[in-house]
């Protein structure tokens, strides 16, 4: 039987308030039963950088935070990459958006995953400066993080 390499991978700038969620949801999950599942990781990177860290897994789970004018601070969205375009991490205008780095690899041959699953945050204060949570997200995060403990569980098994 050929095991299936699965990554944990969660996103975000730890000096940017909420945008920090991804990497402190992916840093509790390290506590759980989940780190014997899968590779956990965490990171401060988009597009083409995102890509070089899930080559040569099967499956890999992002966590990210998102803002929109409809979403809520603690709402929780289940996306794939077609959807790349509103997180925060996933698309870059200085760099190749998350799809467009899945497309090159592809094109250039490398291991893509065959399943990318990305589950997102919403915040509020995703770019003001701060190396804690804003209150509305703190919270929220015991619920927050038993939603995508739980989310992320269903998707890497």
């Amino acid at each position: 039987m050929i095991k299936t390499k699965k990554l944990i991978l969660g996103l975000g700038n730890e000096i940017l308030t909420d945008d920090s969620i991804g990497i402190r949801l992916a840093n509790d999950l390290i506590e759980t039963e989940l780190q014997k599942l899968a590779t956990i990781e965490t990171a401060s990177c988009g597009g083409m950088e995102i890509l070089e860290r899930i080559i040569g897994f099967d499956r890999v789970v992002i966590i990210d935070s998102i803002h929109s004018s409809s979403s809520l601070p603690g709402d929780i969205y289940l996306l794939t990459p077609s959807d790349f375009k509103i997180t925060s991490h996933v698309s870059n205008m200085h760099d190749a958006g998350f799809l467009q780095a899945l497309e090159l690899g592809n094109e250039l041959g490398f291991k893509i995953p065959a399943e990318i699953h990305i589950v997102a945050i919403g915040v509020c204060n995703e770019r003001k400066f701060g190396t804690g949570l804003s209150t509305a997200l703190e919270k929220k995060y015991r619920v927050i993080f038993e939603r995508v403990f739980s989310e992320v569980k269903k998707l890497i098994l």
